[in-house]
């Protein structure tokens, strides 16, 4: 029996994840410790952890920053409301959200500008759609997954366009656009696809390898969208199983029974030392030939927020 290992390429860490993270280290190596952080700046708990390790603090809120603090917001985007709770308790902020996000963000306030009812494709409660919603509440109506599409009863004469959240699967999202388009035949589209390109790219590649696959094993944190959301594509192109692991050490033996070919891919917001350590503990159980299976490549970066490139600026860092 030949054990082999189809290793997805891109995976892991996506220009967003990278300037999120780089963010909280840098701010925290310019002001010193401690820095906070809205919620997780990025979903993975190893990466909330060894930020922890170097200072900084993470809340959920900005009421538990001390006043005059500063404050990082996550990759996931925050709302107006968060922006001016900060204010006032006379917080420094650094904003850390996606670029991609910021995207949707302006989208939204764009289409609310213009009168339109916008129907926002993605999860009830991801901090995500928390922000986005955000931008313009009582404009925005939340769909969640395909029941959603079938079930939304827009405002009555509104014109319909419909955004969704960054990390979702791509083709789950066509799915409930179908359904809109079809009982609603007038809805606009985004201007530009609001999926993230290193959640499809990610996409495509566990698509290539799962039909080939008796086992995928996914690095990635389960409040993770995009990790979880690979799980259930490799799933749905014919891998036989499929599991999210945070670190190897939760890899089952039994997962190994009758397998052959394992897929091994990782979410935007995981480091790469978690996937090698992944292939470390498959290579002990004699799947040693690892094929990398690359579906695009990426070289996107994006600049650390302008707030922080001011500061290091002035402090002679930049």
């Amino acid at each position: 029996m030949t054990k082999r290992v189809l290793l997805a390429a891109p995976r892991g860490y996506c220009a967003g994840v990278d300037r999120a993270v780089v963010t909280v280290e840098k701010a925290l190596a310019l002001y010193g410790a401690p820095v906070y952080v809205r919620k997780q700046i990025v979903h993975n708990v190893h990466v909330v952890a060894s930020l922890e390790a170097k200072g900084a603090i993470f809340v959920e809120e900005t009421d538990e920053v001390p006043e005059g603090k500063t404050v990082v917001f996550s990759a996931h985007g925050v709302s107006p409301l968060v922006h001016e709770q900060a204010a006032a308790r006379n917080l420094k902020t650094i904003d850390a959200t996606c670029p991609l996000v910021t995207k949707v963000h302006h989208e939204v306030r764009r289409f609310a500008t213009e009168d339109s009812e916008i129907l926002l494709i993605g999860h009830h409660g991801h901090e995500e759609v928390e922000g986005t919603a955000g931008e313009a509440p009582d404009r925005v109506r939340i769909v969640d997954g395909l029941d959603g599409a079938r079930t939304i009863q827009p405002t009555p004469g509104k014109n319909l366009v419909w955004l969704s959240q960054t990390t979702l699967s791509v083709d789950e999202t066509m799915e409930a656009v179908a359904i809109l388009k079809e009982r609603f035949p007038d809805i606009q589209a985004p201007p530009s696809d609001d999926i993230c390109y290193a959640t499809q790219n990610r996409q495509e590649a566990i698509k290539e390898i799962a039909p080939q696959a008796d086992l995928v094993i996914v690095v990635g944190s389960r409040n993770s969208s995009n990790s979880v959301r690979l799980v259930e594509v490799a799933l749905e192109y014919g891998a036989k199983a499929s599991h999210l692991v945070d670190y190897a050490e939760e890899i089952q033996d039994d997962w190994f029974t009758g397998v052959e070919t394992i897929g091994v891919t990782s979410g935007a917001s995981v480091p790469e030392i978690l996937v090698k350590d992944v292939l470390a503990t498959l290579h002990e159980h004699g799947f040693k030939d690892v094929q990398e299976i690359t579906a695009a490549e990426e070289s996107l970066l994006f600049a650390l927020p302008p707030e922080l490139r001011k500061d290091m600026k002035a402090a002679g860092q930049a």
